[in-house]
């Protein structure tokens, strides 16, 4: 017999469970803001955070509505999270084909990947001030290791078979890249996908909230300057909900190219 705690968990009751986890967050959530333990003016509630957040989508402030600031924060995220993929994808299947290439650029790639994405920030406000530039070299600082990471990981656990077969037709380098090693890392490739656009996303906001003039961050920034709590947390639940649906997105993606491959 299947205990509880071993056998998969149904739709319903995954549904269920994250219904009473929200309901609970929520209920203390209220409890301290309502009670008094916390300031209201420091913890509004959950209906004034809502009611805040659905103020913005028609009403300004900082210069733009929250979907104006949202749209400029996307852009920017975008930017970032395409030139990330765009050098970081071809660059790792080059790696792992080239092993001469792999050796030149782990060196510096492992000495620059562990830099956190808000460290680029002071250089980012030296070089492009707050203009688009900024944001765009943090985001970019943040999902092109994954994107990289994963597509070399993809190309060096190819099967062999396939390479080998490839070779022995006479198929030159670069169309064993494209059509052999591309497509057989592609489940690794989207699934590094979703971790650099969650990594992009969160250098984004990390990086409005100090080289920006628009957008989510830069409009959290001023709320707080204006002691305006339910706006900060307003934009918090906005950059939540955006991101979830980003995730969702890929993970939709990465599931589908899993299944055309037979992984599920």
């Amino acid at each position: 017999m299947v205990s509880l705690a071993q056998r998969p968990l149904t739709s319903a009751e995954t549904i269920g469970y994250g219904a009473i986890g929200l309901a609970a967050f929520l209920a203390l959530w209220s409890a301290l803001s309502l009670t008094g333990l916390v300031p209201r003016q420091f913890l509004p509630g959950p209906l004034e955070v809502v009611s805040r957040m659905v103020h913005l989508v028609g009403s300004p402030f900082a210069g733009a509505t929250l979907p104006q600031h949202l749209a400029s924060s996307f852009l920017r995220f975008a930017y970032g999270f395409a030139l990330g993929a765009v050098v970081g994808i071809p660059l790792g299947l080059l790696m792992g084909w080239f092993r001469w290439l792999d050796d030149i650029v782990t060196p510096i790639f492992d000495g620059l990947r562990f830099i956190a994405p808000i460290a680029w920030v002071p250089f980012a406000a030296l070089w492009f001030g707050t203009g688009v530039g900024g944001p765009i070299l943090i985001i970019f600082a943040g999902a092109f290791p994954p994107c990289l990471i994963n597509a070399y990981r993809g190309a060096r656990f190819v099967s062999r078979p396939l390479i080998e077969a490839a070779q022995m037709l006479g198929t030159p380098s670069r169309r064993v890249i494209t059509e052999v090693l591309l497509p057989a890392s592609l489940p690794s490739i989207v699934a590094g996908l979703r971790v650099s656009a969650g990594l992009g996303w969160q250098s984004l906001i990390g990086a409005e909230l100090i080289v920006a003039s628009t957008g989510v961050g830069f409009m959290m920034v001023q709320a707080q300057l204006n002691i305006s709590t339910a706006t900060v947390m307003a934009g918090m639940l906005a950059i939540g909900l955006v991101g979830l649906l980003i995730d969702v997105g890929l993970r939709q993606v990465e599931g589908a190219v899993r299944r055309r491959r037979g992984l599920q």
